[in-house]
């Protein structure tokens, strides 16, 4: 689909920290809103975690916990595992924006395993122009990231994994200034898991899951030397999940689970009523922002809390084979407000699983451009069967 100039650098604002304020009003909460950089490497890329409302830290492992929870790779049931996922997004909007992931791990024995991951963000394709006779100048912005993982056992029941990540933005518009060169940056990720045993209860037995993942820990991104920097979305994500095992046909896992985003909240530091780069907020280092960012909201502790989202969701399965899915998630009114509920449904055949969830929107005083998303996965499973029950 053809689009105007003007499209690109609405992407080119969504992707930059660029706060502009009414010089007569003061910023308020909803002036404060977090934005970042490269925001998609937090877009959820595959249908099984969509299906329950975003979330993956602490459900069990799939070939897509690249994204959720890396440390879960060492609990993997099945030696290797390869997901392909496609997600059009934003389709209330145009109907060329997509983004493509392709994953694979390989478990290596009882205690590691190995995984990496391509994401990629095509935001379509841009006509540009000066006058409506021209011959017009096509772009096709971009974003992409490839990361690299390394899962470890500590114990019989709790896993630990470091994550290395290169990211590749290309927003930039060469168009008449022939330096259209990307923005690039690393970033690392830190996550914990933990399975517990298979519990007997007096009408069912019983699992319990908890993860943690610290995301894109790294450097700020810019797009030329002279320009802005911008913070990448270093992300703090926990949850918390327990299976219901019924019989041996039926199971049903619920799951809860926070999110965080550890960059700083945009404040008027200098008392101009203008929320800009020349405020101390922007000159806040990437790491320190990850302990500063609890407590630096001017609206204390009740802000802080309005700049965590949670989501809940559940999950059952027929003999293995067939899945049903159903999720919630929740984001404050003045910090985004994004609201939505997510079905979602699953089948597997051997080693072939299929997915896809759905996605509505629940916040009616807005229009939520995320309204309609349908996500499809379809991942592979192979090798070596581990016994983890």
């Amino acid at each position: 689909m053809k689009k105007t100039f003007i499209l690109l650098l609405g992407f080119v604002f969504i992707s930059n920290y660029i706060i502009a304020q009414e010089d007569s009003e003061a910023p308020t909460i909803s002036d404060r809103v977090i934005t970042t950089a490269v925001p998609f490497l937090l877009i959820s890329g595959d249908a099984r975690a969509s299906g329950m409302g975003d979330q993956g830290v602490a459900t069990s492992p799939d070939a897509f916990s690249q994204q959720w929870n890396p440390a879960k790779f060492a609990f993997a049931e099945i030696q290797n595992g390869v997901g392909v996922s496609y997600v059009p997004y934003l389709r209330e909007l145009v109907t060329d924006i997509n983004i493509g992931v392709l994953t694979y791990y390989n478990r290596l024995n009882e205690k590691s395993a190995v995984a990496g991951s391509l994401r990629y963000f095509g935001q379509g394709e841009v006509e540009l122009r000066q006058t409506p006779d021209e011959e017009p100048y096509i772009e096709q912005p971009n974003e992409f990231a490839v990361d690299l993982t390394y899962a470890l056992r500590l114990s019989e029941r709790f896993s630990m994994a470091v994550t290395g990540r290169y990211i590749r933005s290309d927003l930039k518009i060469g168009y008449g200034t022939g330096d259209g060169s990307a923005a690039n940056s690393i970033g690392a990720d830190i996550s914990a898991f933990y399975q517990s045993e298979e519990i007997a209860y007096s009408d069912f037995d019983g699992r319990w899951r908890g993860g943690i993942n610290v995301s894109n820990i790294g450097p700020k991104i810019k797009y030329d030397d002279s320009g802005q920097e911008n913070f990448i979305p270093t992300n703090f994500k926990a949850g918390l999940g327990f299976d219901f095992i019924l019989d041996g046909d039926n199971t049903v896992g619920v799951y809860g689970e926070m999110n965080k985003l550890l960059v700083p909240t945009p404040t008027d530091s200098n008392g101009d009523n203008r929320i800009t780069n020349d405020d101390d907020w922007y000159d806040e280092s990437s790491i320190g922002a990850i302990f500063s960012s609890w407590g630096d909201a001017p609206g204390g502790f009740s802000e802080e809390l309005k700049e965590i989202t949670w989501s809940l969701g559940a999950e059952y399965w027929y003999r293995e084979s067939f899945a049903f899915r159903v999720g919630y998630f929740n984001e404050s009114e003045e910090k985004g407000f994004r609201k939505f509920l997510t079905l979602g449904a699953g089948f597997k055949y051997n080693a072939i699983n299929i997915d896809a969830s759905y996605l509505f929107s629940t916040a009616k005083a807005v229009t939520n451009p995320l309204e309609g998303s349908l996500r499809f996965s379809l991942s592979f499973n192979f090798g070596e069967d581990y016994n983890e029950y």
